[in-house]
């Protein structure tokens, strides 16, 4: 897209930095309240924060510009958005085979949302088998309905699906490594974005290039440049690590229409392991946050846990990525906002963060669309903020339930014996279950609530009475 003012240039490229040295921030940023926190936006109203209006200036003979970095579900899905809104959308991806290691598991509202084919879809897992630390396996999934199931996909498939569909919709997908970005001279003014373009026959730092947007939407994951360039703030993260297995036909039958959850210390002191299917291997990973250093022995742990099912398997591909452990402190400064990993949406307890990440790319996506109506007026930090109050409106309850279970049973192993318990309950599994395939608070029948409710407490008495038994074994 010409009008995005690209031009060339022969300058060294930047250094790429490792994921290293991040920290929780949890009060100040650089000396400013991190108002961007779920929960701040009421903070934010009564301050009196200006919102974009009608009266932002038109743009004459131009649409709006808007550079999306990253072209993960997030990217992919706010791409189309803009592009089908009549924003000018130019899509930084930089590397279109990219296989993240990720569980791979979405939602069964999201493959009708955001029009997904079923064809993408390698498993329909109906059966979900949870794994406590003593092996107590217990099948979850018997609440399901005959049309219900988990949707398992392969990332750098269903990564490509959505770049193309953006790129059908008339946004430009570059294949480049974006590498800084400087803020605007006045207001108003635009952004000028650094990255390398990458040949198409491959090889090399790519061709260096600079171009002007009106607004970036930072979609380039938990280790974002984009989140750095706005002094979001840094988080704690997680360490994924994952294998693909190719197991024998005869074992792969097993997995046909099946996952796997591991809870344990071995597996991992403040996660779980997992197999997953995809479409002719399994995916065996784990992660943890607490214990980095130890990700490799907890991967050993997950694979000997499986070791039955999945012996005489070959590992195709090995697979780690950091994952984000909670929302940045700032998800959008003037005309740039986060979303997706780099604006830290992924769940704890579950660790799920693919549908999050494309509803949170579309929402911003459509405040953008909005705001400049249809592309032909310039936006404000307002417009983007709309996007953040819809947002943790609909999200940040769900945040908050799963970062206290997994505080409550991902705390020990007689904690974690406790949940897999709890998970055998039929009512337990089809409130998860409807929660988890349609993305909505579930309203509880109050007579099984309190019985919920006792037998929780029931299971956390037995844990720490196994726990103090346990203790006494290894005086």
């Amino acid at each position: 897209m010409a009008s995005l003012s690209t031009t060339t240039s022969t300058a060294a490229g930047d250094s790429l930095r490792s994921f290293a040295g991040l920290r929780r921030e949890t009060r100040i940023l650089r000396g400013v309240a991190a108002a961007d926190a779920p929960g701040s936006q009421l903070r934010r109203r009564q301050l009196g924060v200006v919102r974009a209006s009608r009266t932002s200036p038109r743009l004459n003979g131009r649409k709006l510009r808007v550079a999306v970095v990253g072209g993960g579900p997030a990217g992919g899905s706010a791409a189309e958005a803009l592009a089908k809104g009549g924003v000018e959308t130019m899509l930084i991806e930089r590397k279109l085979d990219n296989c993240k290691p990720c569980g791979g598991a979405i939602p069964l509202c999201m493959v009708e949302e955001f029009g997904l084919p079923l064809d993408l879809i390698d498993r329909r897992v109906t059966k979900m088998k949870m794994i406590s630390p003593s092996n107590v396996a217990v099948d979850i999934g018997r609440t399901l309905g005959p049309d219900e199931y988990i949707g398992m996909v392969r990332r750098e498939v269903l990564d490509a699906y959505l770049r193309g569909r953006a790129a059908e919709a008339g946004a430009s997908v570059i294949n480049g490594l974006f590498l800084r970005l400087e803020q605007p001279e006045g207001p108003g003014g635009p952004y000028r974005i650094h990255y390398n373009e990458f040949s198409p026959a491959g090889g090399g730092a790519g061709e260096r290039r600079t171009a002007e947007v009106d607004a970036v939407v930072g979609a380039d994951g938990a280790n974002s440049r984009v989140a750095k360039s706005i002094g979001a703030g840094e988080y704690e993260y997680a360490i994924a690590f994952q294998e693909r297995v190719r197991i024998p036909e005869t074992k792969m039958e097993y997995y046909k229409e099946r996952a796997e959850m591991y809870v344990g210390d071995d597996v991992s002191p403040d996660f779980y392991g997992w197999v997953f299917p995809k479409c002719d291997h399994v995916a065996v990973g784990t992660g943890t946050v607490t214990h980095k250093a130890d990700i490799k022995k907890f991967q050993a742990a997950t694979r000997l846990r499986a070791k039955d099912k999945i012996e005489g398997g070959t590992i195709i591909r090995v697979e780690a990525h950091p994952i984000p452990e909670h929302p940045r402190p700032r998800r959008v400064l003037g005309r740039v906002a986060l979303i997706g990993d780099a604006a830290g949406y992924v769940t704890k307890c579950s660790g799920e963060g693919i549908y999050f990440a494309a509803k949170s790319g579309r929402m911003c996506a459509e405040a953008i669309v909005e705001g400049s109506e249809n592309g032909s007026r310039m936006i404000d930090e307002g417009d983007l903020r709309k996007y953040l109050e819809k947002f943790d409106k609909m999200y940040w309850p769900t945040y908050k339930v799963l970062d206290v279970l997994q505080k409550l049973f991902y705390r020990s192993n007689a904690a974690r014996e406790a949940f897999v318990e709890m998970c055998a309950d039929e009512y337990v599994q089809k409130m998860t279950f409807d929660s988890y395939l349609y993305k909505k608070v579930v309203p509880g029948n109050p007579l099984d609530d309190l019985k919920l409710a006792v037998n929780t407490i029931g299971s956390l008495v037995r844990a720490n009475a196994l726990r103090r038994e346990m203790d006494k074994l290894t005086l």
